[in-house]
């Protein structure tokens, strides 16, 4: 039941109705106490992994609205998945692939300062001005994103013919160029290279904007774009000088898509303890398939013996772990 909802985006109702044509009587509420169940007691795991992820040099960030109906009132109020994923393949690293989702009623910036504490490191991540207390601290670092400037000059170039809007998208391409071809190498290989070849585009590119922002009017959306890119782009200098760096923070974002996805089918979350529920889930089922494993016969396995499991040895139940053992 929990990856047919979190992994295959199939709500409970329709799980009830498939379970009812093979003659079995399960209601829906019978499946919502088995999923708050399940994820109760999956939740140390989830916390482990979540561990994991904040013991790393540098993480990936993002957060999307999801519905969440309010108790008593009939309606439903908008409240914030967050994921904080690691991935070090591009450089190497030995670290494990893994993503932790955190559920919240608002986006306030307590809740990401709350999720990070203790973090000592990069973070990747969008302009939210949520997060500005966790740089003020010196603790966590910020990495601007290249996906999130190109995408503003993408839409420009796709609703007019603009030839600045296309020259920036084509200066960004070489960057990108220089990151395939620099995948996989050592942190050390990559930050040579980067310094050599991405810093003499990423300092034209930026040049090249502040002189066509003093000849476009200053109201345009090509104009806003160029004022975006500006004032993000000292942000993601960080990239050049450390090779485990990336260029943008689409490892957060592809971590948002099973949440899109869900949410167009069940449509909105019944509690605060249902967002909380999802989180765990989502931790669970996703991390799972970062590390190619099936989660539905990992999470069989955990659930068959996390009961009788020391807490003091979760690190057994990892998926990679079972993926491991065959």
């Amino acid at each position: 039941m929990l990856v047919s909802k979190y992994g295959d985006h199939l709500p409970l109702y329709r799980q009830s109705q498939i379970f009812a044509r093979e003659g079995v009587d399960l209601d829906r509420s019978t499946l919502a106490d088995w999923v708050g169940r399940s994820t109760s007691l999956l939740e140390p795991l989830a916390q482990a992994i979540g561990r994991h992820v904040r013991q790393r040099p540098a993480i990936f960030t993002d957060d999307t609205p999801v519905k969440v109906l309010t108790p008593g009132a009939g309606k439903t109020g908008v409240a914030r998945l967050w994921a904080y994923a690691c991935d070090e393949t591009p450089w190497g690293g030995e670290a494990h692939r893994a993503v932790w989702y955190q559920f919240s009623k608002d986006r306030r910036a307590e809740r990401p300062q709350g999720h990070l504490s203790g973090f000592k490191g990069w973070m990747h991540a969008d302009g939210y001005s949520g997060y500005e207390a966790l740089y003020r601290s010196g603790q966590v670092r910020e990495v601007a994103c290249m996906a999130h400037i190109r995408r503003k000059f993408v839409d420009i170039a796709k609703a007019q013919a603009s030839p600045i809007a296309e020259e920036v998208i084509l200066r960004i391409s070489r960057q990108y160029a220089i990151e395939a071809r620099v995948r996989g190498q050592p942190a050390t290989m990559r930050a040579v290279a980067r310094q050599e070849e991405a810093r003499p585009i990423l300092d034209d590119l930026a040049a090249y904007m502040r002189d066509q922002l003093n000849k476009i009017s200053g109201k345009t959306p090509l104009a806003g774009a160029i004022r975006y890119g500006l004032n993000r782009l000292p942000h993601l200098l960080p990239y050049l000088d450390h090779g485990i760096l990336e260029i943008d923070n689409n490892t957060a974002e592809r971590s948002m898509r099973p949440i899109a996805l869900g949410r167009k089918n069940y449509l909105f979350m019944g509690s605060e303890r249902g967002g909380k529920s999802a989180a765990i889930a989502y931790t669970l089922i996703e991390t799972a398939k970062l590390n190619k494993v099936d989660p539905q016969a990992w999470l069989t396995h955990v659930l068959a013996t996390i009961a009788d499991h020391k807490i003091t040895r979760l690190d057994e139940l990892m998926p990679w772990r079972y993926a491991q053992q065959g």
